[in-house]
């Protein structure tokens, strides 16, 4: 998409003949013929450029100007005037306007214009992130490690969407790291001082997801008597991340695009729906359009979020990161359990990037757990032994870590085969500093 535009005239002939070259060459443009109703619609943070006539009953072009520059100062503004009122558009450069076109104008010459404007949009934008952002770029490579093609292709990527206002689709193997690529897309955005909301909707009755997600008023669930917001509503002026979009259900999927559309949520029980604003980042496992073939996911969902996919590699298309990885994740895991590092030789790690790691990142590092855990050869010695509650501390998470490599990050499939609640063994991951994806 070249741009996002807002076209101002308060003769609607002109406005759709914009729209029609316009988007004919590769812009997204919403039109208004009425100011006042353009100055109420327009949010700054979701346009690229503001294209107004000057001369319009109700508001002029000029008061459009003065209160698109109180939403935001960086917003670009291009002025129409006729001859006559050529002396009016330049004074209103002085005061912030882009640029002015005399009418008529060629509608190459617009589309010139509205390029530069797009442009400087953009680099004062990235420059704002990065004076606001807590999230460097230095860090960035931190919590996004690795220097294969694969990685550097998807930070860049990160950095590219983070700030766009655009609900967003990780696609990726189980795993694979899509939660941490989803809080880098947060912590990077404009909306990363907010909440960011988990949803795991794998697992979850469909009940119990739509009263999660939505909520609920006092009295509109069995066994439920107080109200409670639901995950939407906590997330605003956020970001959710919702994990395994595809295990919601066809009409819970409905209800979600109902809320993107509408910006509110309606609790299940109540009358009146409340706004919501808030970013969806959606995790998917496997292809997005044969999905949409089989049956699993709404055609209007996946072209809304399709704009925004990200593709999130497996670790076997890295596999020159993985020694690199293993080490990094054996010394953090040494240092959280106050245990000795392992002497890692390199044609270990060698023999750990031969392997197809289906587990990706979270069977990588349940690994590395396991390595680090790994009893001493023999008894300790006197006064070095540990107490028993420390001992069985260690084995319930060497338990866990083996469940969890098997389970390939999977803490639903790792709860069954332990046959212990999801929720427990959840608690138990945190409480071993134990990671799942």
């Amino acid at each position: 998409m070249r741009g996002r535009i807002a076209f101002i005239d308060d003769e609607a002939p002109l406005c759709a003949a914009a729209a029609d070259w316009l988007e004919a060459s590769g812009f997204e443009v919403a039109t208004f013929t009425d100011p006042a109703e353009a100055l109420a619609g327009i949010r700054a943070e979701a346009c690229d450029c503001v294209v107004t006539d000057l001369r319009m009953p109700g508001l002029s072009g000029q008061e459009v100007l003065d209160g698109l520059r109180d939403q935001d100062p960086d917003l670009p503004v291009i002025l129409l005037s006729g001859h006559a009122d050529v002396p009016v558009a330049v004074a209103a450069m002085r005061t912030g306007a882009h640029d002015f076109l005399e009418k008529p104008y060629r509608a190459e010459h617009l589309v010139e214009v509205l390029d530069r404007a797009v442009a400087l949009r953009r680099t004062r934008r990235e420059a704002r992130i990065r004076r606001a952002s807590p999230l460097s770029a230095a860090r960035l490579e931190a919590r996004l490690p690795g220097h294969s093609p694969a990685l550097n292709h998807l930070r860049r990527m990160v950095g590219h969407l983070a700030d766009l206002p655009l609900d967003l689709m990780l696609v990726g193997e189980p795993g694979s790291g899509r939660f941490e690529v989803a809080r880098c897309l947060h912590d990077l955005g404009r909306r990363a001082r907010r909440s960011f909301v988990v949803l795991q909707a794998a697992g979850l009755s469909e009940g119990a997801l739509e009263a999660d997600l939505l909520g609920h008023e006092r009295g509109a669930l069995p066994g439920l008597s107080g109200a409670r917001a639901g995950r939407l509503e906590q997330a605003q002026g956020g970001t959710l991340y919702l994990a395994d979009l595809q295990a919601l259900s066809l009409a819970g999927q409905a209800r979600l695009m109902r809320v993107l559309q509408a910006g509110a949520v309606e609790r299940i029980g109540a009358q009146v729906a409340r706004p919501v604003d808030l970013r969806l980042i959606a995790a998917i496992e496997g292809d997005p359009a044969a999905l949409v073939v089989q049956g699993r996911l709404r055609a209007d969902l996946f072209h809304r979020l399709s704009p925004g996919a990200l593709q999130v590699p497996p670790l076997r298309d890295r596999a020159e990161d993985i020694p690199t990885l293993f080490t990094a994740m054996a010394e953090a895991a040494a240092a959280r359990l106050g245990l000795p590092l392992p002497d890692l030789r390199p044609a270990d790690l060698d023999r750990l990037a031969a392997r197809s790691w289906p587990g990706n990142l979270a069977e990588l590092r349940a690994h590395a757990e396991r390595t680090v855990l790994a009893l001493p050869a023999g008894p300790a010695p006197l006064g070095e032994a540990r107490a028993l509650p420390e001992r069985m501390a260690q084995i319930e998470a060497q338990i866990i870590a083996e469940a969890l490599e098997a389970a390939g990050g999977s803490s639903t499939r790792a709860a069954d085969a332990l046959g212990i609640p999801r929720r427990t063994l959840n608690e138990k991951i945190a409480r071993h500093g134990l990671r799942a994806d």
